[in-house]
């Protein structure tokens, strides 16, 4: 009888490390190929209408940049959540309650138009954001609960807190008995600019600026290094004199901020009023392009183009190919199954283990 074991390597490979993503996505390429094939479509088609053809004009660039801005800047935060060993799974709760907290003045208030109204907005989505995630955090420091089931529970209750808001308290009495909020005024909507024939609004430059701070934050100053000590060894923390309990509450605050902040900016810049569902799952989403990005800043600006083109690239075979858009959801896992897949064959190495050599070892 045999079986495969998982050996620790000695050492990891570099090269390896900033390959595994390309060689994720590659093999992803494959296997939405294989689908294509599967469904009765030329591989080569359905690839170029999924992965190409969404970025061929002005319109679909414009496009990939407005839903790749939430997932870079959900992303962010998970990131600084995973480096420092705090596994947060509930971005898209925060974001649902960041943007419920920063539509409380233009519901609430509609008269209070003023220029101060937008930035307001936007702090009051990140408080929102940053105290809806601070449950699980002080969760997992008071009572020792598992942060991954706590946060991905808390979702669910955000998610029929919104539903129950938008039928309830504030359906607007001019929806027609939808369920919506009455629309926000103009100092309370992004507008966009036109850049070279792109209209680009506010939030794209907000989430590179957040980008250019993380990755100087990371690299340069002492709060990136305690992140980094206390998320590969928390014990050697402790001896440095960084608390793994304030680290969790500021992990998770960070990470709630700024996908309050995504879920604000999406509410702002494309809906114009709060709804059932304001996301089509970006706090799930930007969990891949964490990992993808490699836990990296640059890597994760990077890493959100490319998710953000399965959003595009799932509209696109719908109307050309009369697939099912939720392909996308599919491909998005599966990418995340080859990241993770290959990280594990960095980390260790297969071998096959006879009968004979486990009673050895064990001998």
């Amino acid at each position: 009888m045999m079986r495969l074991e998982l050996v620790k390597r000695t050492q990891k490979s570099r090269l390896m490390s900033v390959l595994s993503p390309v060689i994720a996505v590659a093999l992803t390429v494959v296997f939405a190929g294989i689908i294509f094939a599967a469904q009765g479509h030329s591989p080569l088609t359905g690839i170029w209408y999924f992965f190409l053809e969404p970025i061929t004009s002005l319109w679909g660039v414009e496009q990939l940049i407005t839903k790749a801005t939430p997932l870079v800047i959900i992303a962010l935060g998970l990131s600084v959540c995973y480096l420092s060993n705090n596994w947060n799974i509930g971005a898209e709760g925060q974001l649902t309650i960041g943007a419920i907290a920063g539509s409380i003045l233009p519901i609430l208030f509609p008269d209070f138009v003023s220029p101060v109204v937008l930035p307001l907005m936007l702090l009051m989505a990140m408080a929102g954001g940053a105290l809806f995630a601070l449950i699980p955090a002080k969760l997992k420091t008071i009572f020792g609960t598992n942060e991954i089931l706590t946060s991905l529970m808390l979702v669910y209750c955000s998610n029929l807190f919104l539903d129950w808001m938008v039928r309830g308290p504030w359906r607007s009495p001019q929806g027609y008995n939808f369920p919506i909020t009455i629309d926000f005024h103009e100092w309370a909507v992004l507008n966009a600019v036109d850049v070279g024939g792109i209209y680009i609004n506010l939030s794209a430059p907000i989430a590179l600026l957040l980008v250019i701070v993380l990755a100087v934050v990371m690299r340069s100053t002492l709060k990136g290094f305690e992140i980094r000590v206390l998320g590969q060894s928390p014990r050697a923390g402790s001896f440095a004199g960084f608390s793994n309990r304030r680290m969790t509450a500021f992990a998770f605050a960070l990470s709630g901020a700024l996908a309050g902040l995504a879920g604000m900016m999406v509410v702002m810049s494309e809906i114009g009023k709060l709804q059932p569902v304001i996301s089509p799952g970006y706090g799930f989403t930007a969990i891949i392009v964490a990992f993808l990005g490699r836990l990296n800043p640059v890597g994760i600006l990077i890493a959100g183009l490319v998710i953000a083109s399965s959003y595009l690239g799932g509209e696109a075979i719908q109307t050309s190919l009369q697939m099912s858009s939720k392909l996308a959801t599919v491909i998005q896992g599966v990418l995340l199954f080859f990241v993770l897949a290959a990280d594990t064959l960095i980390l260790y190495k297969v071998r096959l283990v006879t009968a004979r050599e486990g009673e050895g070892a064990h001998a």
